[in-house]
């Protein structure tokens, strides 16, 4: 055989001996990388079904995330074998985990959220610095007499007086006047008005029956006599 073809020979053996040994390495590799899933879903509360605006979907670990619509839907790229959070202001946070092994592209899930009512602790607002200090200003702090301030002088008596003789009548005043004489007028003509002597006795049901008893007990007899 030729040395130029013994050379080829050897040099095609060394090529495919080095491709056998780097295949494994390749294969193992391409094994070992996340499949990219699409993660999507809906953000519902946990009562009545209804999506969640703004809630914060993230992956701690990767640093990326995406918020909820205004009808709680999101989608969000990520890797088999992330885990996810779902968070939501007034709720407790809830965890998703895609499984490492899973052979889909997309994944879509309805999360609920319970509601977590915290009660946030009293916090009160002073202009001074220390408790100390606002102590000290208190009981140096002087109140102006009653007599010659402005608040006495309003509610003086003769004052008062004169605004409330003076002061125009209001129209829900008027209407409900109006009013109060239209029903006074309509009792005085049937004869139920609160003052008798106002009443028609001849409409008045009550005044008929009082004369009927009269004329029985012979009342207006013993009158005459």
């Amino acid at each position: 055989m030729p040395l130029i073809a013994r050379f080829h020979l050897l040099l095609l053996s060394s090529l495919l001996v080095l491709a056998a040994a780097l295949l494994p390495a390749r294969s193992a590799r391409a094994q070992g990388q996340r499949q990219v899933v699409q993660f999507s879903g809906i953000i519902a509360t946990g009562d009545s079904l209804l999506g969640v605006p703004g809630a914060a979907v993230f992956v701690p670990k990767a640093g990326r995330g995406t918020t909820t619509n205004a009808y709680g839907y999101f989608s969000l790229p990520v890797l088999a074998g992330d885990s996810i959070v779902v968070r939501s202001l007034g709720y407790r946070n809830q965890y998703v985990v895609i499984p490492p092994d899973y052979p889909r592209q997309s994944y879509s899930v309805i999360v609920q959220l319970k509601e977590d009512a915290t009660v946030l602790p009293e916090v009160r607002i002073f202009p001074y610095v220390t408790e100390k200090d606002f102590k000290r200003a208190f009981l140096a702090l002087k109140l102006p007499q009653e007599r010659g301030t402005a608040t006495a002088e309003n509610l003086n008596e003769q004052i008062m007086r004169r605004i409330f003789m003076n002061a125009p009548v209001t129209s829900m005043a008027n209407y409900r006047q109006t009013m109060q004489m239209q029903q006074l007028d309509q009792q005085r003509k049937y004869g139920t008005a609160p003052n008798p002597y106002s009443n028609n006795p001849l409409l008045n049901p009550f005044s008929w029956l009082q004369l009927i008893n009269q004329i029985k007990n012979g009342d207006f007899k013993k009158k005459d006599e």
